[in-house]
């Protein structure tokens, strides 16, 4: 009989636990750090989503496709790097090709991307940066490098009928410095660049 008091005592205490420890950690401690984010981040914590007359576009934190419905990627517009999260930039499918340097397939993707390239930018294959051919970690990167916005400003001026010195300027200006003067390489936002790019067009 003892023994049986005793079992029902540890399980009625295990359970008292874990619903205090359901309550605390599982829901109010979720809810704190929510409230936290909310009020110290607001914009990062929403998703840092950005919006054109009140219409949402994207999000600065996640890259995206600027392609046509046929997937042909638009000449007027700068592109993105290539994704490898799901069927490109699924937010819900984050990773990257997860191939080695050595992979067959993954040189043969970065030899027709290269080739795909040359030839949309009217440039030599050897111009093209890395970043252009690869994907990054997340499949998700918002950012190319400043060499790849500066190789796509002919495109781009000559698709919109701007002054190639207007759309280099715009480049520059967007151009993002390492994160604390060290971490991380410079950078530009793409969607950020194809708005302003919008704007300076009206």
């Amino acid at each position: 009989m003892s023994i049986t008091r005793a079992t029902l005592r540890q399980a009625s205490v295990s359970i008292r636990a874990l619903l205090v420890f359901t309550v605390v950690l599982g829901i109010g401690y979720t809810l704190l750090i929510t409230a936290i984010g909310q009020l110290a981040l607001p914009w990062q914590a929403n998703g840092s989503a950005v919006s054109v007359d009140g219409r949402q576009v994207g999000s600065s934190l996640i890259g995206q496709s600027w392609t046509d419905a046929s997937g042909a990627p638009l000449p007027g517009y700068f592109q993105s790097r290539p994704s490898a999260a799901g069927a490109g930039y699924d937010g819900g499918a984050s990773s990257g090709s997860n191939l080695g340097p050595e992979n067959p397939d993954l040189i043969a993707a970065i030899e027709e991307r290269k080739a795909e390239i040359a030839a949309f930018e009217g440039v030599d294959a050897a111009d093209i940066p890395a970043d252009a051919v690869t994907a990054s970690a997340s499949g998700l990167d918002p950012d190319i490098s400043p060499a790849y916005a500066l190789l796509q400003v002919d495109r781009v001026a000559a698709a919109r009928g701007l002054e190639e010195a207007a759309v280099r300027n715009l480049v520059e200006s967007r151009i993002q410095a390492r994160d604390l003067g060290f971490l991380g390489e410079p950078r530009v936002n793409v969607l950020e660049l194809n708005l302003a790019l919008d704007a300076l067009q009206g």
